[in-house]
């Protein structure tokens, strides 16, 4: 019978695994991908996460960009099932006044989503959070790409591409990566290079900070600046870091990476080059989660929710879609949990 779920692990990883278990095995580190709509595929195995594998950690470093970084400040809510759910509904059925809308409408519509997710209290519960340190990830642009819009914006994100598609490394050229991490996490996994800078999360940069890590130019705003962190524009954490690389500084225990699929895109950039996309990366101590070939094939379009669908399909259609997507996704959570309470924890586990 097909697996709707494909499971990826190290050798190290297979090992503490096939020893303790799911709910004993030492994660220590969890990854979180940009990709806008893509999240909705994991909503439901997100809520697996967070009521069972997750609950009892003692200490979890949340590294993500863009929707990434939403994910886990609705984990680290007391009630995460709830706050999922919410920031699952607020993004199915979010509205527009027109159907190209203005960045500053869908920057709106973002933070309100966003508010919505975490409820009242809910910044005070991510910064203040004695187990869990969340490392927001964005990209402060610099040079010619600091412009916020118009001609100034392309001309600037033009010379980012073509210095890309030469060496990734002369994106540095165009943007530095600032973390901003709870006050406890003094230096943030997988964030070697671009000269990268932290900063203490704290109750009037949260907000900002995670508009910041997902605002895509030409779609959303920038944020100008964000308090601890000085001068933008801070633009989406993926430009940089949009699958991560997973490489540099690793962490100690076990990495888990819920993610869309099992390949790797490091940039945003990186998306138009074929050649800079990696398979799941041959890391001892990865455990990567993502649907498999077969769950996909079985989708009404044969693919994940995506950013495309507000352009190829009317506002009811696109809900209808995804509607399906998020309840289908619920075979993702139900295999995950039949694998950690099961009998063998290796089941259905591919080692890399």
């Amino acid at each position: 019978m097909d697996q709707p779920l494909s499971i990826f692990m190290g050798s190290a990883a297979a090992e503490q695994i096939r020893s303790a278990g799911w709910k004993r095995a030492p994660f220590r580190t969890l990854v979180g991908a940009s990709g806008g709509p893509k999240w909705l595929i994991l909503s439901e195995l997100d809520q697996v996460l967070a009521a069972d594998l997750l609950a009892d950690v003692p200490q979890l470093t949340l590294l993500g960009s863009s929707i990434g970084t939403w994910r886990h400040a609705c984990l680290s809510q007391p009630n995460a099932v709830a706050a999922i759910q919410r920031l699952q509904k607020s993004y199915l059925y979010q509205e527009y006044s027109v159907a190209r809308p203005t960045p500053q409408e869908v920057s709106g519509v973002a933070e309100q989503m966003l508010r919505e997710a975490l409820g009242a209290r809910g910044i005070e519960h991510l910064v203040d959070h004695p187990r869990w340190h969340n490392a927001i990830v964005t990209a402060r642009a610099k040079r010619t790409v600091r412009g916020r819009d118009g001609l100034s914006l392309i001309a600037g994100m033009s010379g980012a591409t073509l210095a890309n598609a030469v060496n990734r490394s002369g994106l540095a050229t165009f943007f530095q990566r600032v973390v901003f991490c709870q006050r406890m996490l003094k230096a943030p996994p997988f964030a070697d290079g671009f000269n990268t800078e932290t900063v203490p999360l704290t109750h009037d940069n949260v907000i900002p900070a995670l508009k910041a890590s997902g605002a895509i130019p030409f779609l959303m705003e920038c944020e100008e600046r964000i308090p601890g962190a000085g001068d933008g524009p801070f633009w989406d954490g993926g430009i940089i870091d949009y699958h991560f690389s997973l490489r540099g500084k690793q962490p100690q225990g076990l990495v888990l990476y819920p993610h869309f699929n099992a390949t790797l895109t490091p940039g945003w950039f990186d998306k138009m080059l074929r050649w800079r996309r990696a398979y799941v990366p041959k890391m001892d101590n990865l455990v990567l989660l993502c649907p498999s070939d077969s769950f996909l094939a079985g989708l009404p379009r044969g693919k994940i929710p995506d950013r495309g669908d507000f352009r190829s399909m009317k506002p009811d259609e696109r809900v209808a879609y995804w509607e399906i997507c998020v309840r289908e996704s619920q075979r993702l959570a139900e295999a995950f949990h039949t694998l950690i309470h099961g009998d063998d924890p290796l089941k259905h586990v591919t080692l890399i």
